[in-house]
Parts: structure tokens; C-alpha cells; sequence
């Protein structure tokens, strides 16, 4: 089977290997701002390194998106905007920037696991990449998400019989 898969056909065979999911089609979305890191992050989270990640508060606004919330599910993207897996959101905090603790960033699965490194490839992306016009401030909300994967790409894209 081709790499290539339509977002419709990835949820239609996820349903199928998991009968529980619903009929409605998630939000698809890839983490961080390049293909790489839309790479790098998913296969941390296919792996069971990654079960955490974190966006700015400020940019869930100047979109005008809602937030994250405890049982939605998610259909992660990879960098070639290809559907490769479905998350369930188990929580979610809104914690000052300089607030988050060694426990989330452990949890996002990143560089060394530390908050230090948490925090400088953190604010370095919010200064690049930020979708607000206030960008990144030390004390900035971050939405602090938790969640667990629920199908691997293998699953999900398998051939049906």
C-alpha cells in the first residue's frame, strides 16, 4: 500500500480496527511549524516517548480555536500532511510559561527530557513561529495538554479484508 492516504480513508479503517471510535471525523492536525518537526515529534509519539505536548494560549486565541478537551480525539499528521495516528486528549491545564513543570516536559518526550531543554526549544519556537502578535513572554500561557495514543499508523492503515 502507497504511503499516501486520504484523511477520510486513514478514519474509515482506524473505525474499523477500532469499532469503538466515532463515526465523526477528528480534527487532523501535525505538530510543530516545519514537515521535519511534524516528523520527528509523531515518531516520538508512535514510539510511547511522547504522551504530552504544549501550545501557546495566545495563539489558540489569535486563531480563535478552542481549546483541547479531555476525550477528544486527534488525527496526527506527518510532515507530508499523510494521516498516521489517532490520540485521545486525557488532560489538559493552562499554566504560566516559567510555571511548567519537569513532569510535562518529561511527558513531551523532547531532547534530553528536561525542563531546561523544555524551556529554550519552547521559547525559541514561540519567537519564531508564533501565530500572535505578542509572541513569547517568560510568564505566557501555555496550554499544557496530556494525551495517550490510540492507534499506531500501522493499525489505521492496514489493508481491510
Amino acid at each position: 500500500m502507497s504511503d499516501s492516504i486520504d484523511i477520510d480513508t486513514f478514519w474509515r479503517r482506524a473505525r474499523a480496527a477500532d469499532p469503538r471510535l466515532p463515526e465523526a471525523q477528528p480534527e487532523a492536525w501535525g505538530f510543530g511549524a516545519t514537515p521535519q518537526q511534524a516528523d520527528e515529534l509523531l515518531a516520538l509519539v508512535i514510539s510511547g516517548v511522547k504522551v504530552g505536548t504544549a501550545s501557546a494560549l495566545w495563539d489558540y486565541e489569535q486563531a480563535g480555536e478552542p481549546l483541547p478537551r479531555v476525550g477528544e480525539l486527534s488525527i496526527l499528521l506527518d510532515g507530508a500532511d499523510v494521516p498516521r495516528a489517532v490520540i485521545e486528549t486525557v488532560a489538559v491545564e493552562v499554566v504560566p510559561f516559567d510555571e511548567v513543570d519537569e513532569e510535562h516536559a518529561f511527558a513531551e518526550g523532547e531532547g534530553d527530557r528536561t525542563l531546561a531543554h523544555w524551556r529554550e526549544v519552547h521559547e525559541r519556537f514561540w519567537r519564531l513561529h508564533s501565530e500572535n502578535p505578542r509572541g513569547y513572554e517568560p510568564d505566557m500561557p501555555v496550554v499544557c495538554e496530556r494525551f495517550h495514543l490510540l492507534l499506531p499508523s500501522d493499525a489505521a492503515t492496514a489493508p481491510t479484508r
